[in-house]
């Protein structure tokens, strides 16, 4: 792990860091102060590349990061921050773009879960709109751009209520006829991830990996836990709960657009984000494929009083189908 900076340094003299907001295998995002602009915050996102790739890998790997840094500084939409900059520092490549703040959505499950409640449904599909917006407008870029990083924890929602997609880290860009590399290697959040990601940069994704996300953490947000992930389904599709015995305030469209959205093959999942959309919040009827299965899992016995109570409702039935049989018919 690179080694962070320390508050108070500054970068290309604008830059002065605060603090670390976040941090990862390949570097930190830091707050810090723009000197040029006063009383103007920023997020700068630090990346440093594998150090064990050879020579020619690391440029072709650091030129991608300005391309692709070019693509996302042109980005403008109220539902993403703003990327204002971006450059390079010895071995290390910087992002700068508008610090959101407020909490994020995992924070704001996790302290309504604390509470013994759920988040209400039409709070989160109230958010789930305004992520449709972001998600659309870059998936209707050209060439496609795919965030590939969906969770509650990417998505920040401001003091006015307003929800902002963050974290560009696993951001993709889809050149017609190819599969690009990421500029920030990864493969995504496991709970979130759909089967064809975890192929890492040899995997193909498109926007319904994006949306294969989005149904996940819809459902994390629903039910206040996680979902099954995509390789323990793979193997038995019954583990992934139904949401609504879990939450009987949830509509049977939200989970059924949900379990569309989380289907394990691509193909079976909506073809767009403004598809999916319809499905969850849609004010016109929408069919949602037959073959979608919400699968149901026997309620496991939690007790040995349960477990005798059952074996001894079923002894006394089989007592009195022995006694109707073997009573004398007149």
């Amino acid at each position: 792990m690179p080694i962070p900076l320390k508050a108070g340094d500054t970068l290309r003299g604008r830059y002065r860091i605060r603090r670390i907001i976040g941090q990862g295998g390949m570097g930190s995002i830091y707050l810090t102060d723009d000197l040029r602009l006063e009383g103007r915050q920023c997020a700068l996102k630090e990346v440093e590349h594998d150090k064990t790739l050879s020579g020619n890998l690391v440029k072709e790997a650091r030129d991608q990061f300005l391309r692709e840094a070019t693509v996302l500084a042109r980005l403008d939409h109220p539902n993403m921050p703003k990327v204002s900059d971006f450059f390079s520092i010895g071995q290390r490549d910087y992002l700068v773009m508008d610090f959101v703040p407020g909490k994020d959505l995992r924070t704001v499950m996790v302290e309504t879960k604390e509470k013994g409640t759920f988040l209400s449904e039409g709070e989160v599909l109230n958010w789930s709109n305004q992520l449709s917006d972001a998600l659309a407008y870059l998936h209707h870029q050209n060439p496609p751009i795919v965030h590939r990083d969906i969770k509650p924890g990417n998505l920040k929602l401001t003091p006015n209520g307003v929800l902002k997609l963050v974290d560009f880290g696993l951001v993709k860009v889809l050149a017609p006829g190819e599969i690009t590399i990421t500029i920030l290697q990864g493969q995504g959040t496991a709970l979130y991830t759909p089967l064809e990601q975890y192929g890492g940069d040899i995997g193909h994704t498109d926007v319904r990996s994006d949306i294969y996300a989005f149904g996940a953490t819809l459902y994390h947000l629903l039910t206040g836990k996680a979902p099954a992930d995509a390789r323990q389904r793979f193997i038995n599709p019954a583990v992934l709960a139904p949401i609504r015995p879990q939450n009987p305030s949830v509509s049977a469209r939200t989970e059924k657009a949900i379990f569309w959205a989380m289907s394990l093959h691509p193909d079976d999942r909506p073809g767009s984000v403004d598809e999916f959309r319809d499905a969850l919040i849609g004010s016109r009827p929408v069919t949602i494929p037959s073959g979608i299965r919400i699968q149901s899992k026997p309620r496991i016995l939690q007790n040995r009083t349960e477990i005798a109570t059952l074996l001894g409702t079923v002894g006394v039935a089989l007592l009195a189908l022995v006694f109707t049989l073997l009573r004398p018919s007149f």
